[in-house]
């Protein structure tokens, strides 16, 4: 329909879902559910958490303080005064030691006493900024550089656990999206040649997927991990575990491809494109893939979640990423000793953000997925 079509039918019709393009009837239906829609907003703060990690954490992730080993969660505060009487809009209390004579524990309990006031971009602990210049502004933080803020409590060496779970959260969430770009990647790729060509190539391509989902998950997981050398460095060890889990999570959607090539090819469009001279490829990433981008989209948002709980159960099982590199698999793999579940709860703080991005990202796929279903309008 051309613009002069278009400009002619009336308002009212113009933007009912009679002539809307299939974008615009998927983001209409997407508003509509409210849980994903609020999931997405979820989501959308968990990536900038993981853009600006050094800003909104109060300290590096490797900063530790030995005084105050595993200090429990401090209680953010509002409107209060300290013991000279000055009014602080945020504040925490500070802790106050004792030692067990029998023993020789430390116990800290929060001393109301001590008043730490707490302020927004304060001055902290300097960082380079995405590598690219020096800042040492934090969004949250203790008004006197050096004084205890411990939100989610202090590990086992007086490390800020909100700070390292911040930390983590770039990591945990890269892997998720760099691992299922590249599946995305294979299983299109693998799963458009399998459903368009067909033949002994379709036989060769399903076969390697029924191979590859007979093997358990977990055994593979760990066989493929340990072969990642222990001495071998951090950033190689990040980039191989995403490799490992990206060979691993391609082939439900190499098979969701080819099931929708083997319906599409026998189109009118597709059947012009080849009648046109255009090559295999071609034809597979410019006329077929563009014509259900709106369910890749969804069963990617739901493989995401996928990824980073393969990460964090690799991490704690400890086999995938190994400090100093910091995952919430690797702060959930610092918390399991009997010391951390009886006394030191706070450790398995990460792991409600686990749950959270996870629900989250089910949430958000599921209300993708129910868009972009054609059979729905």
């Amino acid at each position: 329909m051309t613009d002069q079509a278009i400009a002619l039918i009336p308002e009212r019709v113009r933007n009912s879902d009679a002539v809307a393009g299939q974008w615009k009837l998927i983001w209409r239906r997407f508003r509509r559910h409210r849980l994903a829609l609020g999931a997405g907003v979820v989501i959308l703060l968990i990536y900038l958490v993981a853009l600006f990690a050094e800003v909104i954490a109060p300290v590096s992730s490797q900063t530790y303080d030995s005084r105050y080993t595993y200090a429990p969660p401090q209680r953010l505060k509002v409107a209060g005064y300290d013991t000279t009487g000055q009014f602080h809009l945020l504040y925490v209390n500070g802790y106050s030691m004792k030692v067990d004579p029998i023993a020789l524990s430390r116990t800290y309990v929060p001393d109301p006493a001590v008043v730490i006031p707490v302020g927004f971009f304060v001055k902290g602990e300097p960082y380079r900024f995405w590598g690219l210049f020096d800042f040492d502004r934090h969004l949250i933080g203790p008004v006197e550089t050096g004084k205890p803020f411990y939100l989610f409590g202090a590990d086992r060496l007086g490390r800020d656990v909100f700070s390292r779970t911040v930390h983590g959260t770039r990591v945990s969430m890269s892997v998720g999206l760099i691992g299922v770009a590249i599946s995305l990647v294979l299983g299109i790729i693998l799963g458009g040649i399998s459903g368009l060509y067909g033949g002994w190539v379709d036989d060769v391509i399903q076969r390697s997927i029924e191979l590859i989902n007979s093997i358990p998950t977990i055994p593979l997981w760990m066989g493929l991990a340990a072969a990642v050398p222990i001495s071998a460095d951090p950033i190689l060890v990040y980039l191989w575990i995403t490799i490992i889990l990206s060979l691993i999570g391609w082939t439900d959607l190499a098979r969701v491809v080819r099931g929708r090539f083997l319906s599409l090819k026998t189109e009118d469009f597709v059947i012009a494109a080849h009648l046109d001279g255009c090559s295999r490829m071609r034809i597979i990433w410019r006329h077929m893939v563009p014509s259900f981008m709106s369910h890749i989209i969804a069963s990617v948002t739901l493989a995401i979640p996928t990824m980073i709980l393969a990460e964090t159960a690799l991490s704690f099982l400890g086999i995938g990423l190994r400090p100093p590199v910091v995952s919430w698999g690797v702060l959930l793999q610092e918390a399991q000793n009997i010391l951390a579940v009886s006394s030191a709860p706070w450790l398995f703080l990460p792991g409600l953000a686990v749950i959270v991005t996870v629900l989250a990202l089910n949430f958000l796929g599921d209300g993708l997925r129910d868009a972009a279903d054609p059979y729905e309008y």
